[in-house]
């Protein structure tokens, strides 16, 4: 069995998400979520989420390619999820082109592209715009 893994926040899911699970589902059998939790969003990441730990958790859950979420506490948790989980195959969206090249070491490391039209910083941005023109989405 082939296993791949991804790392993220999670938040406001969307289809780009999704189009990202699924094309890393592709590159194996069984597809882990590592989760950041809230406290390492705050802490370390300065992100607060509009969904909290449990509820991001629930949803990937439902997504049919993921199947097994855990909680994403620190940066430097990869190299050994890699190694307890058994891990094939790292993945990621390539904005972070380069940057977890140290596990190829112990995996294949793989950079997704990112659905271009969508992130949840747009979406973010695209509420707060609506919200200060009155609730006009133009």
């Amino acid at each position: 069995m082939k296993k791949v893994i991804t790392y993220g926040t999670f938040d406001l899911l969307h289809y780009g998400h999704v189009n990202l699970l699924q094309r890393a589902k592709e590159l194996g059998d069984y597809l882990i979520v590592a989760l950041s939790t809230d406290e390492f969003n705050l802490n370390m990441k300065n992100k607060v989420c509009y969904f909290d730990y449990e509820k991001r958790k629930r949803l990937l859950e439902a997504i049919r390619y993921v199947d097994l979420v855990i909680p994403e506490e620190s940066w430097e948790q990869k190299i050994s999820d890699v190694k307890e989980f058994k891990v094939d195959t790292f993945v990621i969206g390539d904005d972070w082109e380069g940057k977890f090249d140290f596990l190829k070491e112990y995996c294949e490391v793989v950079y997704l592209s990112r659905t271009p039209e969508i992130s949840t910083t747009q979406i973010k941005e695209d509420l707060a715009e609506a919200d200060n023109e009155g609730g006009k989405n133009e």
